[in-house]
C-alpha cells in the first residue's frame, strides 16, 4: 500500500504573522501584498517534497525537475523512518535545501563559477606552472567577455564570439590578437571547466563541445626561427668564456627544454655512459621557482651524450669545484648549472643571457627554446629517424615530432627520390 500526504513546507513565510497588510494599489498594477508573494514561495517548495507512506514506513519524496533526455520527472526517495512528524521535517529541510540550490544555481555566473569553484578544486591536482596558466586565462581573456553571463545561459555562440574577439584583439598589451594556440588552450580550459559543472547538475550540457574553436596549427612552421649548422658553430664557439656555456651546449646538442636543463641535477648525469636522465623540471610561476616532474610521461627519458659534450660537463665540474668551496661532486641532489653559490639559476636568467649573447654575435635572433627546434632540424634534414629525433625531444608520439616539424620533410621528400633514382640507374 502506497500513500502520498502533500504537506505545506515552509519558505519565507511570517509564522507569527507580523507582515503589514499592503494593500494592491491603482497606479502600480505590478505591486502585490506581501502575504501573497509569501504563499507563493511555499507553493514553489511545496512542489518541490512531500512525504509518502509504504506500508509502516515513511518517506521524504523530493522533485528534481525533468530528465532532459527522456523529458520524465524525475524523484528521489529519502527513508525517513516510521513517524510520519520526523518524515516531514525531514522533507521540509530536503525540499529547502534544493530551493536554495536551485536559487544559487540560476544566480551562478561564469566568472564566480571558475574563479571560486572550479579552479580552487584543481590546486591540488595541477602543477604549479598549469595553474597558474589557467588562472591568467580566465583572467585575462575569460572573465572580461563572458565572465557575467549567468552560467545556465552560457551558449555556444558565447564562446565563438568569444574567440573570434581573442583572435581580432585579445592581446593584453592590446597589439593585436593571440594566436590559434592560446586560443585552443583557452577553449580546453573552458571544455574541462564546463564539463566538471555538467557532471555536478549545474548545466544540463557543455556548451564548449558544441562551439567551434580554432584549429591547433604545428608549433613550427615555415617561418619558425632555426639556425644552420655553421651559425650554431659560430654561436657556441662564440660563447666559449660565458659561464653559460655549457648549458648552452648541451642544450644544443640534446634538444632539451629551459626547465629541464636547469632542473637537471648531478644525479641524473652518467659520464662514464655518456647519458644524461631527464626526470624533472625547473620552472618559473610568478617568478617563484617549482620543481615538476616534466610535461608528460614520456618527457622523463634518457638522452645519449658525445664524447665532446661529456668532456664540456667534465670541465663544467671541476669549475664548479673551484668556484665554490661548498660544492660537493659526489652530491647527486646538486643542480648542475646552478649559480655559484649552488642554488638553482632561474629561468628568465638564461633566457636574458641567452638573448644577449645572441644579439652579440649578429646572428639571426631566435628564442632560446628554438635551440631544440634547431637540433630536431638538423637532425631530420641529415636523415635521422623521426622516431630517434621524437625520443631524444621527449615527444609523446613520433606522429607528433612529424606533425611539428613538417616543414622539414618536403625537402626530405625530395632527396628520398632523387635516392630512388638513382638506385633505379644503378640496377640498369
Amino acid at each position: 500500500m502506497s500513500m502520498r500526504d502533500p504537506i505545506c513546507l515552509v519558505g519565507g513565510s511570517d509564522p507569527a504573522g507580523q507582515l503589514p497588510e499592503l494593500e494592491e494599489r491603482p497606479a502600480s498594477p505590478d505591486v502585490f501584498h506581501r502575504r501573497h508573494m509569501s504563499a507563493r514561495t511555499e507553493e514553489h517548495i511545496d512542489m518541490q517534497g512531500y512525504v509518502a507512506r509504504k506500508g509502516d514506513r515513511y518517506y521524504a519524496v523530493i522533485y528534481e525537475g525533468t530528465d532532459p533526455i527522456t523529458g520524465r520527472e524525475r524523484r528521489r526517495w529519502h527513508p525517513a523512518g516510521t513517524d510520519r512528524a520526523d518524515a516531514e521535517r525531514l522533507a521540509a529541510d530536503l525540499a529547502q535545501r534544493r530551493h536554495n540550490d536551485g536559487h544559487e544555481r540560476s544566480s551562478l555566473t561564469v566568472a564566480v563559477y571558475l574563479t571560486q569553484r572550479w579552479l580552487p578544486s584543481k590546486k591540488l591536482t595541477l602543477r604549479a606552472s598549469t595553474y597558474d596558466s589557467y588562472r591568467r586565462n580566465i583572467d585575462l581573456h575569460i572573465t572580461p567577455t563572458v565572465g557575467r553571463v549567468p552560467l545556465r545561459r552560457l551558449r555556444p555562440d558565447h564562446l565563438e564570439r568569444l574567440y573570434a574577439k581573442l583572435a581580432d584583439h585579445g592581446r593584453a598589451d592590446g597589439t593585436g590578437g593571440l594566436n590559434p594556440k592560446t586560443i585552443v588552450e583557452i577553449h580546453m580550459i573552458l571544455r574541462r571547466a564546463l564539463d566538471d559543472a555538467a557532471r555536478r547538475g549545474l548545466i544540463v550540457s557543455n556548451p564548449a563541445r558544441i562551439a567551434h574553436a580554432p584549429k591547433r596549427r604545428p608549433l613550427s612552421s615555415p617561418t619558425s626561427r632555426v639556425w644552420t649548422a655553421a651559425q650554431l658553430n659560430e654561436f657556441l664557439t662564440g660563447t666559449s668564456d660565458h659561464r653559460y656555456h655549457t648549458a648552452l651546449w648541451v642544450t644544443a646538442n640534446t634538444g632539451m627544454r629551459r626547465g629541464e636543463i636547469l632542473g637537471l641535477r648531478w644525479g641524473d648525469v652518467d659520464l662514464d655512459q655518456e647519458l644524461l636522465c631527464v626526470t624533472r623540471s625547473l620552472v618559473s610561476v610568478g617568478y617563484e621557482l617549482h620543481e615538476t616532474r616534466g610535461k608528460s610521461r614520456t618527457a622523463r627519458r634518457n638522452i645519449n651524450l658525445d664524447p665532446t659534450t661529456t668532456a664540456l660537463l667534465r670541465a663544467w665540474r671541476e669549475r664548479r669545484i673551484d668556484e665554490d668551496p661548498e660544492f660537493d661532486p659526489d652530491d647527486p641532489s646538486g643542480h648542475v648549472f646552478s649559480r655559484p653559490d649552488g642554488a638553482p639559476t632561474h629561468p628568465q636568467l638564461l633566457s636574458d643571457a641567452f638573448k644577449k649573447l645572441v644579439a652579440r654575435s649578429g646572428l639571426p635572433p631566435i628564442r632560446f627554446h628554438d635551440l631544440r627546434h634547431t637540433h630536431a632540424t638538423l637532425l631530420l634534414k641529415a636523415g635521422t629517424p623521426v622516431k630517434v629525433v621524437s625520443e631524444r625531444l621527449g615527444h609523446s608520439t613520433p606522429g607528433f615530432t612529424m606533425a611539428t616539424y613538417q616543414h622539414v620533410i618536403p625537402g626530405m621528400q625530395h632527396e628520398a627520390a632523387l635516392t630512388f633514382a638513382q638506385l633505379l640507374h644503378d640496377a640498369a
